[in-house]
Order: C-alpha cells, then structure tokens, then sequence
C-alpha cells in the first residue's frame, strides 16, 4: 500500500492501462499529478526511442538496482528476461558485471549516474568510448539513467509496491530484481 492516498480518476486509470491489461501502481500513484505523468512519458519515450531497446534496458536496470528501486528493477529486469536474456541471465546481472565488455562498462557508467554523478571524469566517458560509444551513445546512458532516477525516486518516497503481476515472474528472476529494503509486492 502506498504512503499516500491519490485520486481515482477512472479515465486517467484506463487510458493508461499495462498491455497485459492490469493497472500499474505507479498509474494510481500519479493519479493525483497526471501532467508530470504525461510528461514523463514524453520524456521517457524520447530517452528511449534514441536508444537500442537492450542498451536502454541494461542502463537502466543497473540504475534501478543502485537506486534498490524493487519496482523498476523487476519492470526492467522482466523486459530484458522477455527479450534478450534467460532469466538467469537478467538474475546475474544484479550482482555480476555482464561478460561483454561495452555491457559491462554501460551498466557501470549507469550505476554511478544513478548513485555519483558529480564525480563523473572525462576518464570514465573515456572509457565508454574505448569500448566503441560514440558521445551521443554516452549522453542516451546518461539521460536513461537519470530519468531513472526521478522515477524510482518517486515511487520509492510515496510508498508505491511493485505490482502483483510480477509474482508470476520465475522465483530466481523476483528475488533477485526485488533488491529494496522491505518490499511486498502487492499480491
């Protein structure tokens, strides 16, 4: 249950409605703001659509689980589970850098956006172009991590649970992206 008590604008709930149906709890949470939600999803949709979809999904996944933002971790973690990666893979990526090494030094530069970005040095952008990322590459990470930080910062604050569709994510894959501090998913 979240912290705060928001509106129940039955249009805003179904205009934005999950594919698969269900109504996301970060939806009822920004029921009360519904301006900053559309703006985010502008936002977000920009940050992404700039992005290879793994690339954005890797950046961001390291930044949810340095923020210990449960909810985005899941969300994220599923989508790379669903596209590019076995379960167990997307498990592992929690606490094991990826073996190749541009996913490796992405997830890396994400993590410190999400955690230090002031003390972000030429050298580590160096060392994303080492890899092969151009400065725009560099800048798409940037932007995904940092929008990532507004979000799980927001749900973390108002108490917002993950949702209860992500129960049926395979065990290992839900208790390794469930990286928050007393999180229930809402069942």
């Amino acid at each position: 249950m979240a912290f705060i008590d928001t509106p129940s604008d039955r249009d805003f709930f179904e205009s934005n409605r999950a594919p698969a149906g269900h109504i996301p709890n970060f939806v009822t949470t920004f029921a009360a703001r519904p301006a900053v939600y559309d703006a985010w999803k502008k936002l977000n949709g920009a940050i992404k659509e700039s992005m290879d979809l793994r690339r954005y999904e890797l950046a961001t996944l390291a930044a949810a689980t340095a923020l210990k933002s449960s909810y985005c971790s899941l969300a994220h973690g599923q989508v790379l589970a669903d596209k590019f990666y076995t379960s167990e893979e997307v498990a592992a990526l929690v606490d094991e850098p990826p073996a190749d090494p541009v996913d490796r030094a992405v997830m890396a530069f994400a993590r410190k956006v999400a955690l230090a970005a002031d003390t972000i040095t030429q050298a580590d952008v160096d060392e994303l172009k080492a890899v092969g990322l151009t400065d725009s590459d560099v800048l798409d990470v940037v932007l995904a991590a940092a929008a990532r930080c507004f979000f799980s910062k927001t749900l973390a604050a108002t108490g917002t649970p993950p949702d209860a569709a992500f129960n049926s994510l395979p065990d290992l894959l839900r208790k390794a992206l469930t990286v928050g501090g007393g999180v229930q998913l809402d069942r």
